[in-house]
């Protein structure tokens, strides 16, 4: 029996199960969960006892995971504590982006990829994965803690960051790679991209923030979860 994910029942139960013995087992010999679900779908994978063959089947499911992960991590964040950290976040975040970014970029030149190929390769590694270190930090109850309040300013930054270097990539696109049929002007992409994060702005304050309000007085944490999804 498959569903619109590509996954079936079976494989679904053997993913679960995986988790469900191998996580505890990590964390007992204090490695942590992370650990674990890398072992259980290295397991269970194409590479181990192929239960999983496609790893593109489980691909919604994880997006889904980590989407769900960061909703909770938000949900327990104060807006005010937030807004306390931001010389933090545009300034211990900016500089270690832009000292990572730089020392890689210059590593990827030494190795022999072009200028705009280094750069954007340098800054993609510079970028954590937000989903892992926030784990780590909740398992080891550092969240809220002095050093793993800058560790999340880093973290915030490094996910602004994002949109700065997607609009390089299509800079660099349009400069140096292959002429296509029918190019979009870089000037109207860039200007879709402002009118998306503008967009986003207004419609998460005067929209969204009306909605929340009435599904956390009326609802429960499972509604909240759904109406963010």
């Amino acid at each position: 029996m498959a569903d619109p994910t590509g996954m079936g029942l079976g494989q679904a139960v053997a993913l679960l199960a995986a988790a469900v013995v191998a996580v505890p087992l990590f964390k007992r010999f204090k490695l942590g969960a992370v650990l674990g679900y890398l072992a259980a779908g290295l397991v269970i994978g194409p590479f181990g006892f192929k239960l999983i063959e496609d790893a593109e089947a489980v691909l919604h499911v994880a997006e889904l995971g980590v989407v769900m992960f960061l909703f909770i991590i938000g949900l327990e964040m104060r807006p005010a504590r937030l807004w306390s950290l931001r010389k933090e976040i545009f300034g211990l975040g900016a500089l270690q982006v832009l000292t990572c970014g730089a020392l890689l970029t210059g590593a990827a030149l030494l190795a022999g990829l072009p200028g705009p190929a280094a750069v954007i390769a340098g800054f993609g590694f510079a970028l954590s994965s937000t989903a892992i270190v926030m784990q780590l930090l909740d398992e080891r109850n550092e969240t809220a803690d002095p050093a793993g309040q800058r560790v999340v300013s880093i973290l915030l930054f490094e996910d602004l960051s994002i949109v700065p270097l997607l609009a390089l990539v299509a800079v660099f696109g349009s400069m140096f790679g292959q002429a296509v049929e029918t190019p979009q002007p870089i000037w109207l992409t860039i200007g879709f991209a402002i009118a998306a994060v503008a967009a986003v702005y207004v419609i998460g304050r005067w929209v969204m923030n009306p909605v929340f309000r009435i599904l956390a007085r009326y609802g429960g944490r499972e509604v909240m979860t759904a109406g963010a999804l």
